[in-house]
């Protein structure tokens, strides 16, 4: 295959052809990546401002290496399929420029582009390779429309702007034939692109730069999962914190929103009462068998009721592990922790 030289070429980095992971993720703590862009904006289903904010500055790495891992060596390993996949369906050639980019108009914005395409007109595109599990392709769909997940946009907007190119595709498999290949494609826009701008200046230069965190915008589990990466496991000999006016007004905030719940589960109960009957007395009839059926308004229903069996280790049986043989139980048990969360009321605050 020739060489293939593009007509602009942002500010290059460094050469990603065997570059160390720890220098590759050196090298991305001195701009906003896109992959990091969704975050930055507070809609990334992975990880918050606050954790790209925590890896800029070496408080707290983004990067989990243990979650997930199998899932990200795969997508990996599949990038190069994924391509080949793409370019058989399609008829373009595909090819790759192991290079970190950075804008020349924007300094905090980097570029890290799985492919490139040559196109008919002899223009080029960026090719983002993407893999999914066959449940997981609802994200690619709006009903019936085609659509592309906003992280993932976000992410081809940051490498059209980088490297002035007006077109990305996208890739992703999620079966293991290109008769399971979805592919879209975008193209640039430069008022969206405007926007993005701002807000990636605005988290550098007053976040990073100042280094003030950003707020959390994001949904619970998200915040929860990165205070875990930050501060890390939980203390039992740490002092007691006392809340400022802010965090006061958010626990005065759960307690109305607990206590919302547990009026609207009142009324939950009584359903999941009734449905429970329904359900016991249609068991009923079935006896022992797995499977009914039944015609109401000319429409068949089937009812199933299959027994699910699985392996487990009783509670009684790990203790006599433990006791018996506590070589072998310290070799396969594993210990975890979690922590619950409860609000209650703890004493009057004296006049």
């Amino acid at each position: 295959m020739p060489e293939f030289v593009l007509p602009y070429e942002p500010l290059v980095i460094t050469s990603t052809v065997d570059l160390p992971r720890e220098e590759w993720l050196s090298f991305r703590k001195t701009g906003i990546g896109g992959s990091e862009v969704a975050a930055v904006f507070g809609i990334s289903p992975f990880g918050t401002a606050r954790d790209v904010y925590y890896d800029k500055l070496n408080i707290a790495s983004a990067f989990d290496d243990e979650a997930n891992k199998y899932q990200k060596k795969i997508g990996s390993l599949l990038e190069d399929v994924v391509a080949e996949m793409f370019s058989e369906v399609t008829g373009y050639p595909v090819f790759q420029i192991q290079k970190m980019f950075r804008s020349r108009e924007h300094y905090f914005m980097l570029a890290d582009v799985d492919y490139f395409v040559l196109l008919s007109d002899g223009s080029y595109a960026i090719l983002e390779c993407k893999t999914t599990s066959p449940d997981a392709t609802d994200k690619w769909w709006n009903g019936t429309e085609p659509a592309i997940p906003l992280n993932y946009q976000l992410q081809g907007r940051q490498y059209m702007s980088v490297m002035h190119i007006s077109k990305v595709f996208y890739a992703c498999l999620h079966g293991n034939s290109e008769n399971y290949l979805i592919i879209r494609e975008m193209n640039r826009d430069l008022e969206i692109e405007s926007e993005m701008i701002v807000v990636e200046q605005h988290f550098w230069e007053n976040h990073i730069l100042l280094q003030i965190p950003p707020p959390y915008i994001e949904e619970g589990d998200l915040i929860i999962e990165s205070a875990r990466r930050h501060f890390g496991y939980a203390d039992t000999n740490a002092p007691e914190v006392v809340f400022d006016v802010v965090t006061e007004d958010r626990v005065l905030r759960y307690l109305e929103l607990q206590q919302q719940k547990t009026l609207a589960e009142s009324n939950i109960k009584e359903f999941d009462k009734e449905l429970q009957r329904m359900k016991g007395l249609i068991i009923a009839e079935m006896g022992t068998c797995c499977t009914a059926t039944c015609s109401l308004e000319g429409v068949q229903y089937q009812v199933t009721y299959n027994p699910i069996r699985k392996s487990m280790v009783s509670k009684e049986n790990l203790v006599r592990l433990q006791a018996q043989h506590p070589d072998i139980y310290e070799q396969y048990v594993t210990v975890s922790e979690s922590r619950r969360f409860y609000v209650k009321e703890q004493r009057e605050i004296a006049a």
